[in-house]
């Protein structure tokens, strides 16, 4: 497959290391995903999906294997330069919205751009084109407790894409909403992966809503395969 965004090879994790608990959670875990793919990963609670997002979104590295984000290597890169490269390159969004609480809906997709370096105009531009394109561009003033779960989420959508990211992570991202939101929700989620041609990995229970992603895989053993 030609043109991939992220391709992780043989990652091995384990917590607790050499002790009677120790947990191998990935053991050999291998992953590519070209620009423009939505790849589902389908998994149990504790399989080690988010361990292997975290791995693959920078937050996290792997005792064996190697990481390669947009061709370059990740492995041997300094907190510093690992951070960079996520703040600029890598969208995270998580079940649960985190945001920032006393921050405006706007506000909170204007702050990682304004980290990243843009400017205050041009992040808050960006900012109000992303939620029109989400459908809530009149709750740009809103803090998050005025917004419902599914605006609160569809927010996040747009923080996660507000610096233009190559890849998108996303773990389990309606499963704290009810069925209709949640089948409201994705369909935005997914509008917003087309139209920008990024590559994403969503991990979901969902097997419905990994049906409607480009491919499945599911995590077993610590390894992935095909679903």
């Amino acid at each position: 497959m030609s043109d991939l965004t992220l391709q992780v090879s043989g990652l091995t994790k384990s917590y607790n290391a050499g002790k009677p608990n120790q947990v191998n959670v990935l053991q050999g875990a291998s992953l590519d995903v070209a620009a423009g793919e939505v790849v589902a990963l389908v998994a149990p609670s504790g399989a080690g999906k988010s361990t292997l997002l975290h791995i693959a979104g920078l937050l996290d590295t792997p005792d064996a294997g190697t990481v390669r984000i947009a061709g370059e290597d990740m492995t041997n890169l300094s907190d510093r330069k690992r951070t960079a490269v996520r703040r600029a390159t890598v969208g995270f969004i998580y079940q649960f919205h985190h945001l920032l609480p006393e921050f405006t809906a706007l506000e909170n997709i204007v702050l990682p751009q304004l980290a990243n370096g843009a400017g205050d105009k041009a992040a808050v531009t960006r900012a109000q084109e992303l939620l029109a394109k989400v459908g809530i561009a009149e709750r740009a003033g809103h803090r998050p407790a005025a917004l419902s779960g599914g605006e609160q989420q569809r927010v996040a959508f747009c923080r996660a894409l507000a610096n233009e990211p190559k890849l998108l992570l996303a773990d389990e991202p309606t499963g704290n909403l009810d069925p209709e939101t949640s089948d409201r929700v994705f369909d935005t989620l997914m509008s917003l992966v087309r139209d920008t041609g990024l590559a994403a990995v969503i991990a979901t229970h969902n097997l419905e809503l990994a049906a409607r992603m480009d491919r499945q895989v599911r995590m077993t053993g610590g390894v992935l395969e095909p679903l």
